[in-house]
């Protein structure tokens, strides 16, 4: 059987999902003499049931043990409605299914006591103070805002800069790879400002052929070229009194640069072929894929102009570099595709989700809402898997990419082939693994070679996890 309940007085109720067995002992013996209802679970397909009718001071404890799937735990809860505190047991800090437990919310994690003791003083700990915690956690964690999906600490961090720089005018420069979703940042800065009922206008630099792109801008009048046979507005003029979004600013030739510069400084223009100025009240925001600096170190962006741009600046991780919101984008991305399509898929298997969270999606959030999408228009029955998934992995580096002098062992040319492929794929082991062409176990054993050598540097780029872990994570130091 696998739910089995003991119900007692009206006190706070502990649903414990142990599918070892190893800690529901303990939480009997310590919670039901206490009069604390016990619901026990010994599979995690049996947690919607469990979770059923529960309330905001019920608690559910999950041990997270090897095999576990934490986003099966996590669809479970936020398809059950769910609004009690979540406790993670895990036996190792550095466990990465960890990273899933800031989708629900009011939801922590500790590592397992080693003592039955410490463990008894945990459980009655989390049972007894469910309803005085309750203020000290976050409710209900946004996981988007005005439409952008993410809940790391990087996006969160770029949710409220929005909040502050609309309430000004300042100009804003996006920076960010191609497919993070520049689009979607400076549409919703426009939505939080007060020209939120303005035009708000789009260009795509790199659209618009360079002998065209003045008149675009700026606007004609007739006769002012060959084919133009009548005066034209251009986007400061659609765009006055509300947003002008220049994409790709970058693109842009030197002698567009130093006039989009005077239109800044003076805040008027004059059309092509015309000699009155006109005065232009518009919030720039422009957005690149390419480091402005470096584009100005390089001779190929006035250095003016960047700063005019730039007053505030704001920088878009690549989806490898914030791979906890993977999961709540492919939850978006099938909701939205399966009603698009009408589809009946409702989830996602374990062993799909993770296959997407382990690829390095050099196409960032684009990439990824093309894949969903062609899994959901192919795939049969209720739930996404693995064979639906279609991606087209970048290879392994060549080896003429690494430099490789005459004279090296056999022994160090792979090592540095390996070290190659997986600063490739950002430190993602399994991604690595699969690129040459060897199980993961086996690339673990030459890495621990390679370190007993030298030290390496195997890790993944610094990102934003350990410290979301670190908030996350329960101070059981006062239960033992």
């Amino acid at each position: 059987m696998g739910i089995v309940r003991r119900d007692a007085a009206k006190n706070p109720r502990v649903i414990l999902l142990d599918e070892t067995g190893d800690v529901t002992v303990r939480a009997h013996t310590t919670l039901v003499p206490l009069g604390i209802r016990l619901t026990l679970v010994s599979a995690t397909a049996d947690l919607p049931h469990a979770v059923a009718g529960a309330t905001a001071d019920d608690v559910l404890i999950v041990t997270l043990s090897a095999g576990m799937s934490s986003w099966e735990v996590v669809q479970h809860v936020r398809r059950g409605r769910f609004e009690g505190r979540v406790l993670l047991l895990v036996d190792d800090a550095e466990d990465p299914r960890i990273d899933y437990v800031r989708y629900l919310g009011r939801a922590q994690w500790t590592v397992r006591p080693p003592t039955a003791a410490a463990l008894d003083a945990l459980l009655k700990k989390t049972a007894t103070e469910a309803g005085d915690r309750r203020a000290a956690i976050a409710p209900d964690a946004p996981t988007s805002y005005r439409g952008i999906v993410g809940a790391s600490r990087a996006m969160l961090d770029i949710f409220s800069r929005i909040e502050k720089v609309a309430t000004g005018d300042p100009n804003v420069c996006i920076v960010g790879e191609s497919g993070t979703g520049k689009e979607l940042i400076a549409r919703a800065i426009h939505e939080a400002s007060p020209r939120a009922d303005r035009p708000h206008v789009v260009l795509d630099c790199t659209a618009i052929p360079e002998g065209l792109m003045e008149s675009h801008l700026f606007g004609h009048v007739k006769g002012a070229f060959t084919g133009a046979v009548e005066h034209r507005e251009g986007l400061f003029s659609l765009a006055h009194t509300g947003t002008l979004f220049l994409d790709e600013l970058c693109e842009l030739s030197l002698p567009l640069q130093a006039k989009l510069l005077r239109v800044i400084q003076n805040r008027e223009f004059t059309k092509v072929g015309g000699s009155r100025p006109i005065r232009t009240d518009i919030r720039l925001i422009s957005a690149t894929n390419k480091d402005p600096r470096a584009a100005v170190a390089a001779g190929a962006f006035r250095e003016d102009l960047y700063y005019r741009i730039g007053v505030i600046l704001i920088r878009l991780p690549a989806l490898r570099e914030r791979r906890e919101d993977i999961p709540l984008l492919v939850d978006h991305f099938v909701q939205r595709f399966a009603e698009l399509h009408k589809k009946p898929i409702r989830d996602v298997s374990r062993t799909a989700m993770d296959r997407l969270m382990e690829l390095p999606w050099p196409g960032n959030v684009r990439q990824l809402q093309n894949v969903i999408e062609q899994a959901v228009v192919l795939a049969e029955g209720s739930a996404l898997r693995e064979r639906d998934l279609f991606v087209e992995e970048s290879p392994a580096p060549r080896l003429s990419s690494l430099n490789l002098e005459p004279g090296l062992t056999l022994r160090e040319v792979e090592r540095r082939y390996i070290l190659s492929t997986l600063r490739k794929v950002d430190g993602n082991r399994t991604g690595a693994a699969r690129l040459l062409g060897i199980s993961v176990r086996c690339l673990q054993y030459k890495l621990k070679e390679y370190a007993s050598d030298e030290p390496i540097d195997e890790t993944m780029p610094a990102e934003h996890e350990p410290a979301a872990r670190a908030d996350l994570r329960l101070d059981a130091s006062t239960t033992s």
